[in-house]
C-alpha cells in the first residue's frame, strides 16, 4: 500500500466516524450515551471476554501477565462506570439565572485515541467508554503490538454494539500494519486527540495541529520515612511494583528510606519479597546490556527476569523484585530512571528533609509531574511534598500502582493516563476522565449590572501602598 493508499484509507475511516457520530448525537438522550457505555464495558468486563483479551495481550505483547491483566481490566472499567453513573453528559448541564447563564453538554466529535502496548485492551475501553458516554465516535490507534488485542476488543464492543442497535463506525481502529504516516493522519482529522504512550508520540498529538490531550512520563518514587509502618509499606511496595509486571507507568522505580529505619525496612522488604542488590553494576550492566532495557527483563515475570539479569543464585527462591542499591541520579545512572521491570533503586536519606531533596533530583531528571509517594504517620509530609514537589499527586501510604490511577478506597478517578501538569509538559495536571471528552456551549443573558466602586477593589491596596 503506498502513502496515499494510506492516507485515503484513514479519510475514509474518519468520514464514517464523523457520519456515525452525527447520527449518534442527533436526537441523543442521556440513556442513548449511558447505554453506549455500558455496552462497551460489558464488552471487555464479560469474564470469559477479558480473559481471551488478557491472554492475547500477554502473547502478542510478552507484557505483563495473564492474571494481573484480567484484574486490571475489570477492576479500571468497573471503577469507570462507577464514576461516570449517574453523570450527565446531554442536555442542559447547568441553568442559573444568578448569572442568566444556562451551560449545554456538546460532544466534542470524533475522538483520535493513541495508545500504549503496555495496556492494549484497558487504555483503548477506558478510552472509548469517555468517549461514547460523552456523545463521540472514537477511532483508536493501536500500537504495533497491541493492534490484535484492539481488534478483538472491537469486535466484542461490536457484539454489544448489535444487541442495543448502535452503529459499529462510532468506534473504529486504524487497521493494521499501523504506521506513523496513519496516525499522523488519524490525529489531523480527528476533532480532539487523546495521546498515552511514548514522549514521541505525545510530542507528535501536541504538534499535529488538533487539539490534545496528552499525558507525561512515568518515573515514581516513594519515601519511606521513620514514622511509617515499615512492615505495611513494604508490602504495598511489593505488590505494587510487580502488578503486571511493572507495566504501569505508576509502578515504583526508586525507594528513598530515612538510614533511622533503613535496615529495619530492608529486612521487612525481604519478607515481602523484595531482595536487596548491593553491587549496582552488575544489574545495570545487564539491564541496559547496550544503552537501551534489555527486552530479556521489560515486564517479565519474576524468575525470568532474574535469570536475564544473571541473579538466580544470588537471591532466595522466592524473590518477587530486585531493590538496587545506588546513590547516583541523572542520565548516567540509569537505576534512577524508569525501568518497565521488576527492579527499582534504593536510596538512603539522612532524614526527611535529604529524602525531599534526592526525590526532587530523581523527578528533575525524570517523571516530573506524574507522581509521588510517601509512606509516614505525619501527613503533613505529605502535604509539604505536595506544596513543593514538580508532581501533581502525592500518594500516602497506598500501593503506588493501585492508587495513582483511581483506587476503590480514594477519591482519584479511575484512570490509565495521568496528566503531568506543566511540569510534564501536558495541559491537565488531572487524571484523564470523561470532562476531557466534552465540552459545552453557553447561553448567556443579560442580568442587571453588577459593577465595583473602585474602593470595593483597590480600598487595601491603597491602605497598604497609597494611591
Amino acid at each position: 500500500m503506498t502513502a496515499t493508499d494510506e492516507i485515503a484509507e484513514v479519510e475514509a475511516i474518519m468520514g464514517r466516524a464523523r457520519n456515525a457520530q452525527k447520527a449518534y448525537e442527533n436526537g441523543a438522550d442521556q440513556i442513548r450515551y449511558d447505554r453506549a457505555a455500558q455496552a462497551a464495558a460489558w464488552a471487555i468486563m464479560e469474564p470469559s471476554r477479558n480473559k481471551a483479551l488478557a491472554e492475547l495481550a500477554v502473547k502478542t505483547t510478552g507484557l505483563g501477565n495473564v492474571a494481573d491483566k484480567i484484574i486490571k481490566n475489570h477492576r479500571k472499567t468497573l471503577g469507570l462506570m462507577r464514576d461516570i453513573k449517574g453523570i450527565k453528559t446531554q442536555g442542559i448541564l447547568r441553568d442559573d439565572p444568578a448569572t442568566g447563564i444556562t451551560e449545554i453538554a456538546r460532544p466534542v466529535g470524533v475522538v483520535g485515541a493513541v495508545v500504549p502496548s503496555t495496556n492494549p485492551a484497558a487504555t483503548p475501553a477506558n478510552n472509548i467508554i469517555n468517549a461514547l458516554k460523552c456523545g463521540n465516535a472514537v477511532v483508536v490507534a493501536p500500537s504495533p503490538k497491541g493492534v490484535a488485542s484492539c481488534e478483538l476488543l472491537l469486535g466484542f464492543i461490536y457484539d454489544e454494539f448489535d444487541k442495543i442497535g448502535l452503529d459499529h463506525d462510532l468506534v473504529q481502529m486504524i487497521p493494521a500494519p499501523g504506521s506513523k504516516a496513519k496516525t499522523q493522519a488519524m490525529m489531523e482529522q480527528s476533532d480532539r486527540v487523546i495521546c498515552t504512550g511514548s514522549q514521541n508520540n505525545v510530542h507528535r498529538a501536541q504538534t499535529c495541529g488538533t487539539p490534545a490531550v496528552a499525558v507525561g512520563a512515568g518515573n515514581v518514587t516513594v519515601i519511606v520515612d521513620e514514622t511509617a509502618d515499615l512492615k505495611a509499606a513494604a508490602e504495598k511496595i511489593t505488590a505494587s511494583k510487580t502488578f503486571d509486571n511493572a507495566t504501569s507507568c505508576s509502578s515504583e522505580n526508586s525507594m528513598i528510606v530515612v538510614d533511622e529505619v533503613y535496615d529495619d525496612f530492608v529486612a521487612a522488604l525481604a519478607k515481602a519479597g523484595g531482595a536487596l542488590v548491593r553491587d549496582e553494576s552488575t544489574i545495570v550492566s545487564k539491564l541496559w546490556p547496550d544503552g537501551h532495557l534489555n527486552r530479556s527483563v521489560i515486564a517479565q515475570d519474576a524468575d525470568k527476569m532474574i535469570a536475564a539479569l544473571g541473579m538466580t543464585k544470588q537471591v532466595p527462591a522466592d524473590t518477587k523484585f530486585l531493590a538496587v542499591e545506588t546513590k547516583g541520579i541523572g542520565p548516567d545512572h540509569p537505576l534512577s530512571g524508569e525501568k518497565l521491570s521488576r527492579v527499582a533503586a534504593l536510596y538512603r536519606a539522612s532524614d526527611f528533609g535529604d529524602a525531599r531533596r534526592i526525590a526532587a533530583r530523581i523527578l528533575t531528571y525524570q517523571g516530573a509531574g506524574h507522581s509521588i509517594g510517601i509512606h509516614t504517620a505525619q501527613d503533613d509530609r505529605a502535604v509539604a511534598l505536595g506544596a513543593d514537589m514538580p508532581t501533581c499527586r502525592v500518594i500516602v501510604n497506598q500501593a503506588h500502582t493501585f492508587a495513582t490511577g483511581g483506587a476503590f478506597n480514594n477519591g482519584m478517578p479511575f484512570s490509565l493516563s495521568m496528566g503531568c501538569g506543566s511540569w510534564g509538559g501536558n495541559a491537565i495536571d488531572d487524571n484523564l476522565h470523561w470532562k476531557h471528552f466534552i465540552q459545552t456551549t453557553k447561553v448567556i443573558r443579560e442580568i442587571p449590572p453588577n459593577e465595583p466602586a473602585l474602593d470595593d477593589i483597590f480600598a487595601d491596596y491603597w491602605a497598604d501602598a497609597g494611591k
